[in-house]
């Protein structure tokens, strides 16, 4: 059955001869049969470009006359949401600019190619808005809101998301209309996400709520690799203006998915693409904790420190950046950024490794320094220096039976301090601080053969006493 007669059955053929939609969801086929009809004349071998494109505008007008109920309301409702996700998906690859064959060649085809592709956008963008309009309509049924949020949005806003943020500014495979079209759309899928803005669509409401970006980077993600970010002109500028929407906090967790292809920009040869990529790596680095943010950057830039040789491993930019940060943290006296330093120094040592021994003589400083000083009712530096000793144990373990008594002092300090404290600390922060020493207590005990001794006391939580080769420290 070809899509008009399928439409001339449903009396869909123009708007002016739509029955009422309750009779037509009673006697038309399930929405399941009707979308399934049309997924496969779409993707049938030998359909021309025009027939194609007279589907698109057919189907613009089975989704303006569709009831709801009918559209979303079928006895299968698993089938029609995962049915409308393939045709978005259809229709994105349709509208799609074809694959460049090279990373200097222009586009294939004739001088009309970007005409073509800015009226196949116009098309598929009003099918877009169409059902988008649907979907709006029924969020507010009881019976069918809850399918659409479930399960209709997640396999739809992604693709079309992509498909409007690529029509939506002025290039050269857009027209006006194919522009004001994008930008009408991505207007409508804010509204049906419930958001306010791009912004909030892809980062979340709140620091708490997860947004919609790393969906969409999961969908970017197989364009953005070396061998094909070249392929399709517009991925690049997608990528770009996407990620300018996403800032702090929110951007700090897709650190590992937006890095990589900054750096493929900026290491381009031509220019364009190294500015843009100079401006995706500028908005990264205001964007996100700059600590990680460079250990990531490091990762990339330079061999990882355990594989170079032993003549190279002191000028590495990794030990260089460690050491100016230890630096910094030995001389800080302000609480915010002392909190900043040590909530971020453990992953300098995961990183390093073994070859974190290199700087123990200054970590032990930092280290002990801190632990020596409260820093408020989160005790947020503390914590982080816990962390930082733990993780420095785990890695260079061999070289911490030289250094057991100065660590045992500043533990056993701090555990006193912490157990008689009657100030303002919560009893569950005081609990993780305890917590931490007990952790690191044993971690030496192990790598000292012995020579601490640990045991559970009834006053002070977690330790009471601890004994040195055979000398016993009360607390």
């Amino acid at each position: 059955m070809e899509l008009s007669s399928l439409l001339k059955s449903l009396q869909l053929e123009s708007p002016s001869d739509r029955r009422d939609p309750e009779c037509l969801a009673a006697t038309a086929p399930p929405a399941e049969q009707v979308l399934s009809q049309i997924l496969l004349l779409f993707s049938a071998e030998g359909v021309s470009g025009s027939a194609k494109a007279g589907m698109v505008r057919d189907l613009h007008v089975l989704f303006e006359a569709a009831d709801c109920q009918w559209l979303f309301g079928g006895c299968h409702l698993n089938v029609t949401p995962k049915l409308l996700g393939d045709l978005v998906s259809v229709l994105c690859h349709y509208a799609a600019l074809p694959k460049q064959d090279s990373d200097t060649g222009g586009p294939p085809g004739n001088d009309d190619f970007y005409t073509t592709v800015a009226d196949r956008t116009a098309d598929v963008g009003l099918v877009f808005l169409s059902l988008l309009a649907k979907v709006e309509a029924i969020k507010g049924s009881r019976s069918l809101g809850d399918v659409m949020v479930r399960q209709v949005l997640p396999r739809c806003l992604g693709l079309i998301y992509i498909f409007a943020a690529t029509h939506h500014a002025e290039k050269p495979w857009t027209s006006s209309r194919s522009r004001s079209i994008a930008q009408e759309l991505l207007t409508l899928l804010v509204q049906v996400a419930g958001c306010g803005s791009v912004a909030e669509f892809l980062q979340g409401g709140s620091k708490d709520e997860e947004g919609r970006f790393a969906a969409v980077m999961g969908l970017l993600k197989p364009e953005l690799t070396k061998e094909t970010w070249k392929r399709n002109p517009s991925t690049k500028h997608v990528f770009s203006w996407t990620l300018r929407q996403v800032t702090r906090p929110w951007l700090s967790p897709h650190l590992e998915s937006v890095l990589p292809p900054s750096l493929l920009f900026s290491d381009d040869y031509q220019e364009e693409n190294k500015i843009l990529g100079v401006c995706c790596l500028h908005h990264i680095i205001l964007n996100v904790v700059v600590l990680l943010c460079l250990l990531d950057l490091l990762l990339v830039l330079e061999k990882s420190p355990q594989r170079l040789s032993q003549e190279l491993r002191a000028a590495t930019p990794c030990h260089e950046v460690l050491q100016l940060v230890l630096t910094h943290m030995e001389a800080e006296h302000r609480l915010p950024l002392r909190r900043v330093y040590a909530r971020n120094l453990p992953a300098f040592v995961k990183r390093l490794g073994i070859l974190i021994a290199q700087h123990l003589k200054r970590l032990e400083r930092v280290i002990v320094g801190y632990l020596e000083l409260c820093d408020g009712p989160d005790e947020a530096a503390r914590l982080g220096i816990l962390e930082t000793l733990k993780c420095t144990i785990q890695h260079a373990w061999p070289r911490m039976a030289c250094r057991l008594t100065v660590l045992l002092k500043a533990l056993l300090k701090m555990i006193w301090g912490v157990s008689t404290d009657g100030g303002l600390t919560p009893q569950p922060v005081k609990t993780a601080l305890l917590h931490g020493a007990t952790e690191c207590l044993i971690l030496l005990d192990h790598c000292s053969q012995g020579q601490v001794k640990v045991s559970q006391g009834l006053q002070i939580p977690f330790c009471k006493s601890v004994s040195l080769k055979g000398k016993t420290k009360q607390n």
